[in-house]
């Protein structure tokens, strides 16, 4: 029979390991708070960054030369420089640092992909400064996204986190967080990893808890070091006719096929660049430079068509263009997305995917102006809604669509024609056999790195 001493030790002994058990969840939370806050420092650090990387190369067109060609000869150096520096740091440095960053987050949630902090936190700021920078037309929003997952990964190397479970949570927080710091989008950022993620993001109450204080962290650093405004100041819209809903389904569905061709594009165009580089180097870099180059020139003579689309938005919105004009823009823009996204820069393509659903929404109104003048439809009201339904159709993330774009917007009461625009356009996607973007990259990926593992095990 236990004495009283060696009871009362085995109770001491329960009693610690409870509060340890007790005391983790609490130390999770306050690790993904740290998380939340570093990726939200960088990401606003990064918006900066790029920012005056854009207005330096604004300002050069005024100061360089009287010629105006001379001036574009040095523009097209200067900008194509940064884009073969940034190539080549995603070349010789880390190669996963490429493209939107998105997939390799998601294969790394699975375990199927390596998290090289050391390389690719420093790559993907200064290689994305340089390709946005440039005027690529990119977004920031990749980069953050894997900045702050490999800051959650960072933080779990410094503290020598070796549980799995925590460390895929830290990874999925700075993940979300990434989200919160490109757009100041926090419920947005916690969608995403529940609805995007959702084959690779390990639901529990302590990894949802620790996302929600990452989110809160990256926002409040964001509205602290940035400001505390929208995204888009484009003003407010009415709520639309209830007669006019089922307008938004057909647009919604206009978008689904949209989406499928987008998509099919960019995974057609990789295919090409990837049969053009044929792993050499110097045609990868050749590629960045030459991009980087002209889309540093077409900045000046036509912005509208560079860049993330962030500065092409409000103006759509307000009625600038007129249909025809728009309708170039949305071509131009779609073949100068496809052709930056799919060369394997650093960037993402969510702002890119943003001003090309504006654009669409705009001119669907512009017609069911003509032919449904009672309905009294508003343009802005059909921006907004557009950028939502191709971001569904493409991303194949409905939920995240929906809020991302009334947080970015500040419309709350135009919810009822996005969801149905959103539901439309991911029904007919995947109707038309559509496959989601980020998806069929990380499979892409998957199979490039077995075929590469496979070479080297026949070459040894």
């Amino acid at each position: 029979m236990p004495s009283y001493s060696s009871i009362k030790k085995h109770l001491h002994l329960f009693h610690k390991i409870k509060r340890i058990q007790e005391k983790a969840p609490l130390m999770v939370l306050i690790i993904a708070g740290v998380i939340g806050t570093i990726t939200g420092i960088i990401g606003v650090m990064f918006q900066y960054a790029v920012n005056w990387v854009i207005s330096i190369r604004k300002l050069l067109i005024l100061h360089l030369f009287d010629n105006i060609w001379l001036t574009y000869l040095a523009i097209f150096c200067i900008t194509g420089a940064m884009g073969l520096f940034a190539y080549y740091l995603v070349e010789r440095w880390a190669p996963e640092s490429g493209g939107s960053g998105i997939p390799e987050i998601e294969g790394a949630l699975m375990n199927l992909r390596p998290v090289r902090w050391r390389y690719v936190l420093p790559v993907k700021f200064i290689g994305g400064l340089g390709a946005l920078g440039s005027g690529m037309v990119l977004g920031r929003e990749g980069p953050t996204v894997q900045i702050g997952g490999n800051v959650g990964a960072m933080i779990c190397d410094l503290l020598k986190i070796k549980n799995i479970a925590y460390r895929h949570t830290f990874l999925a927080t700075g993940a979300a967080a990434g989200i919160t710091a490109a757009f100041n989008a926090p419920l947005a950022g916690i969608l995403f990893i529940i609805e995007e993620m959702r084959p690779q993001f390990r639901y529990s109450l302590t990894s949802i808890k620790a996302i929600f204080v990452g989110v809160i962290m990256a926002s409040i650093m964001y509205q602290f070091l940035f400001n505390q405004t929208s995204v888009f100041q484009i003003g407010h819209f009415n709520a639309v006719p209830i007669q006019s809903l089922w307008l938004y389904l057909i647009l919604g569905a206009l978008f689904g096929g949209i989406g499928v061709i987008s998509n099919k594009c960019i995974l057609l165009m990789q295919d090409r660049y990837r049969q053009f580089y044929q792993r050499k180097s110097y045609n990868f870099l050749a590629t960045g430079f030459l991009l980087a180059g002209i889309f540093g020139v077409t900045s000046f003579i036509l912005p509208e068509i560079t860049g993330s689309g962030f500065d092409f938005i409000p103006d759509a919105t307000f009625g600038k263009y007129a249909i025809g004009t728009l309708f170039l823009i949305l071509l131009m823009r779609f073949i100068t997305t496809v052709l930056c996204f799919s060369s394997g820069a650093p960037g993402g393509i969510f702002a890119p995917t943003l001003a090309l659903g504006t654009t669409i929404g705009i001119v669907f109104g512009l017609f069911t102006q003509q032919i449904f003048p009672n309905y009294r439809i508003e343009l802005g009201a059909c921006a907004i809604i557009g950028m939502g339904g191709l971001f569904a159709a493409t991303v194949r993330a409905p939920l995240t669509g929906i809020v991302l774009v009334m947080e970015m917007s500040d419309n709350y009461q135009l919810i009822l024609p996005m969801i149905i625009t959103c539901l439309g356009a991911t029904l007919i996607a995947q109707a038309l056999g559509g496959v989601p973007l980020y998806s069929a990259i990380l499979e892409r990926i998957l199979l490039r790195s077995k075929s590469v593992e496979a070479e080297k095990t026949e070459q040894t």
